[in-house]
């Protein structure tokens, strides 16, 4: 018999995990140095692999058969949201585009990193990493805000823009659509600059937006789990429905208004309003931030 006296098991208590990481190496006998994937929070790139690690050209045939089945009205989708998606579907270029997007994407965030972490006299900064409540996502990554890490005297001669995070930057740049979800928000003054940012991109054609039929990241991967629902209802295959809206969950609200919208709504809020929530958090959000139903 142990000669424990306490007892500590919650029922359904789980820890965050990384899965699995590089080791880089150990500098004492607790402390190892491993490598970790970062998501960054509430910015949302195009997708230069998906689904997994698949070129996002080889949807292109797949959208453009999922344009032809919401003009036959086969998709599970509601008539506004289908207006909305089918050019951007019907074009048969889709996920070329989204893959050329996020490979200009990819470049630029590099090009970024080198230039603001290189300091004048050619030495390399250190990353400042903010983490969220919610430190890990459910594929081990480290959710984060990134930043280049300035010295205090350094920060007290710069604007609050000069010293912006990468999150931030990637959005002004338009090379990231804001993708904001509670509870994870950025504090009010940071919250400003995000959705400023995400204006000027958006009103100003840069980056992504520049294309009229993009797809944000989450956008394109809606639309491939929607593909892959709709195939399965072509195949006469019975499904729920709860299983036919398995593409589409996230509530969303506009943070100018505090309207609240279902899921097959968010397009109706410009894309630098949105605040995403998830079905387990909108009680939760609507009584903290006194949501109201939209009505548009």
């Amino acid at each position: 018999m142990s000669e424990i006296k306490i007892f500590w098991d919650p029922t359904g208590m789980t820890l965050d995990v990384t899965g699995t990481n590089k080791f880089i190496r150990a500098t004492d006998g607790d402390t190892p140095y491993i490598s970790v994937s970062v998501r960054m929070l509430s910015i949302d790139a195009p997708e230069v692999h998906y689904p997994g690690n698949a070129n996002p050209e080889r949807q292109n045939e797949n959208l453009a058969q999922l344009a032809d089945w919401i003009e036959q009205g086969k998709a599970p989708i509601n008539d506004d949201l289908a207006a909305y998606l089918h050019p951007r579907l019907a074009t048969g270029e889709a996920g070329t585009l989204q893959k050329e997007q996020g490979e200009h994407s990819s470049t630029v965030f590099i090009q970024m990193l080198d230039e603001m972490l290189t300091k004048e006299n050619g030495r390399k900064r250190s990353l400042f990493v903010r983490m969220a409540d919610q430190p890990f996502d459910a594929y081990g990554r480290q959710l984060a805000y990134l930043a280049p890490s300035y010295s205090r005297a350094e920060r007290e001669q710069m604007s609050r823009w000069e010293r912006a995070s990468f999150n931030l930057l990637m959005i002004r740049a338009g090379w990231a659509a804001p993708f904001i979800i509670y509870p994870s928000i950025p504090r009010y003054s940071d919250l400003i600059m995000m959705q400023q940012a995400g204006r000027e991109a958006y009103v100003g054609g840069r980056g992504i937006w520049a294309e009229p039929l993009t797809l944000a990241g989450y956008e394109f991967r809606m639309a491939v789990k929607l593909y892959k629902v709709t195939k399965r209802l072509e195949e006469g295959e019975a499904l729920s429905f709860g299983e036919q809206y398995t593409w589409i969950s996230r509530y969303v609200f506009d943070m100018t208004t505090r309207e609240i919208f279902y899921p097959q709504d968010y397009f109706k809020i410009d894309p630098y309003n949105r605040i995403f929530i998830w079905p387990d958090d909108v009680k939760d959000a609507v009584g903290k931030l006194n949501l109201v139903p939209g009505d548009r």
